[in-house]
């Protein structure tokens, strides 16, 4: 597989970056299915343990949208990993309460992250990783921190079933 095309003459980032991106999400899936929980529910566990937060707030956090959250948590809350409850900073708020099992999984799921993480930077030498590692870092955090306005959808949208 290659990522130059023959009358190219920058490399296809596209390509290269959606490519290693899932791959790593089919990895990431995969690992984190052997212990029952999706990369959503490790996201919404572990940010909501580390603050008292909001659903909305989650949902941001971890890029889904209201209805994804909402299926996401009442897994959660069905496994008996966190639970809706009233905030205590604003009565009127809801936050994501992380059970102490709940606690325990994001413990195990998130070195089962990070553990994915290392092997995918492991096929690096450690140069090329710490470069690897601080080039994405500059690009998120400058010319690639937000997304461009468009007035159509980034993806395709879904065939209909005939």
């Amino acid at each position: 597989m290659t990522a130059m095309a023959p009358n190219r003459t920058e490399p296809d980032l596209s390509f290269l970056l959606d490519h290693t991106s899932h791959v790593l999400r089919t990895r990431m899936a995969a690992a984190l299915a052997e212990i029952g929980l999706t990369a959503r529910m490790h996201c919404v566990l572990v940010h909501a343990l580390e603050e008292e937060r909001t659903q909305i707030q989650l949902a941001e956090i971890g890029d889904m949208d209201k209805t994804t959250m909402v299926v996401t948590v009442d897994a959660l809350e069905r496994a008996g990993l966190a639970e809706r409850r009233a905030s205590s900073k604003d009565r009127r708020a809801r936050i994501i309460a992380v059970t102490e099992e709940g606690e325990r999984v994001a413990r195990r799921s998130q070195k089962i992250v990070d553990q994915v993480h290392a092997d995918a930077l492991g096929a690096l030498p450690q140069r090329e990783r710490d470069v690897l590692v601080q080039a994405l870092n500059r690009l998120v955090e400058g010319h690639l921190a937000e997304p461009a306005e468009s007035p159509g959808a980034a993806r395709r949208p879904r065939q209909r079933e005939k």
